[in-house]
């Protein structure tokens, strides 16, 4: 194989993975690779992948599958992230197209294994070194309105049902100048609004400072106009952070705290280190700090042992905490957890109807606060076009896409009145202040 000049990387799953598929590309443009343009081949093809769930780990074997050419020629095929992580040479061995395999602690050495994959060395790396690797990663270029920023990484919860600590390893907090110095380099290069990224982002210190205290100083920065973060774990929503959703007016109203299920022997089953009260206690005195907050949580359905009992009790807590938005899935058995092997696994037909019934529920109450948000003025970060001539794309301090017509450009924030609810959107029209007022 010739050396490489153009690449795709494709990530599958949760933000921390768009963020690793972000870093990797700034290290291959800096060994002078370009990103290939849309529609065309590219020399190398990174599949940047989740083994959260089984249909996701098959859909990048079905990827790699396809990207053998009809003259019989293929990219140089890199399998990362954490199916990676997860299955190591065993990956190699389920598909000779995979030139090299590389985990989510590792990707720092990607540009060397692609060298030794063009002269023809298939390799793996998926060491968890206690290095971190961000030492490796070069500076942060030119970002969107929007960034990730990895503040944190691993998992010490060791929920029953997830491969995170096994595929992330140990909770990794970043250090606060290191965090702070991308973060200049992030709003430097265009970004006005930051989501800090961790498996368990809120357990995030370092250095004498806390999560509340990181975004009370990222507050700081004159150009940078909102602050998110995810995922939280409800242990972890101490009342320092509480207080800074009722201080930090760049903090969004927005949280996103999963629950997974509204069973507490569930709960107790998927080793979550909480209950439903304490769950909904947390709910209550984040409600009390900013009233206005949309919350965002994650479900489980058919979790072995659940019964319809403890189902009708995931339906209940989505009742009583009418979320926002939520994203909800039939449990997966992974390889090596302990809910894989527990008894009581449930019927798929039995997950497939609860989830149906669990979306339907969870889609009642986001439709009604899309609709309750109707008629309010709102900042909106716009994005990118819309489809429509002079239609752009925007988001709302609740993460909701708005679309309104408007000049300006990405990365401004213009003040929309928000006119109509749509399934999974809003339409706006953009107003002066003197208007909104």
């Amino acid at each position: 194989m010739t050396a490489p000049k153009t690449f795709r990387i494709k990530s599958f799953g949760c933000q921390m993975n768009v963020y690793d598929g972000e870093r990797m590309a700034e290290l291959l443009g800096d060994t002078g690779m370009t990103a290939a343009p849309d529609g065309a081949d590219a020399d190398l093809v990174v599949l940047n992948t989740c083994h959260i769930r089984e249909k996701a780990a098959e859909k990048a074997y079905s990827d790699v599958g396809r990207l053998t050419r009809e003259d019989g020629t293929k990219p140089i095929v890199a399998l990362a992230g954490c199916v990676a992580q997860a299955e190591g040479a065993e990956a190699q061995r389920r598909s000779k197209l995979i030139d090299l395999v590389v985990g989510p602690q590792a990707y720092h050495r990607l540009p060397h294994m692609v060298a030794e994959a063009a002269a023809g060395r298939r390799s793996v790396d998926t060491d968890m070194p206690a290095i971190s690797k961000f030492d490796a990663l070069p500076a942060r270029r030119r970002s969107g309105p929007s960034a990730f920023l990895s503040v944190q990484e691993g998992c010490d919860k060791f929920c029953t049902y997830c491969v995170v600590p096994y595929t992330r390893g140990a909770e990794i907090s970043r250090s606060f100048a290191q965090i702070v110095a991308e973060a200049e380099e992030l709003v430097a290069g265009g970004a006005r609004e930051l989501t800090l990224l961790g498996q368990n982002v809120n357990a995030w210190e370092a250095d004498g400072h806390d999560l509340a205290s990181l975004i009370r100083h990222l507050a700081t920065f004159g150009e940078l106009e909102r602050i998110r973060y995810t995922t939280s774990h409800p242990v972890n929503m101490g009342d320092a952070l509480i207080q800074a959703h009722a201080d930090v007016a760049k903090l969004t109203p927005y949280l996103h705290l999963p629950v997974q299920s509204g069973s507490d022997p569930i709960l107790r089953a998927m080793n979550r280190s909480h209950a439903v009260d304490s769950y909904l206690a947390t709910i209550a005195r984040v409600r009390e700090a900013r009233p206005d907050i949309a919350i965002s949580g994650d479900f489980i359905v058919g979790f072995p042992g659940e019964t319809e009992a403890d189902f009708e009790a995931t339906l209940a807590i989505v009742d009583t905490v009418r979320y926002a938005s939520a994203f909800s899935f039939k449990y997966s058995p992974r390889p090596g957890t302990p809910a894989a092997t527990m008894a009581g696994q449930v019927a798929p037909e039995v997950m497939d109807d609860r989830l149906q019934r669990l979306q339907a529920c969870i889609s009642q109450h986001s439709t009604a606060f899309n609709a309750s948000c109707v008629g309010r003025t709102v900042p909106v970060l716009i994005e990118k076009k819309g489809r429509k001539p002079g239609q752009m794309i925007g988001k709302s301090p609740y993460l909701q896409s708005v679309f309104l017509d408007t000049a300006a450009p990405t990365g401004t924030i213009v003040h929309a009145r928000l006119t109509h609810a749509l399934p999974n959107s809003l339409g706006g029209e953009e107003v002066t202040l003197a208007a909104a007022a």
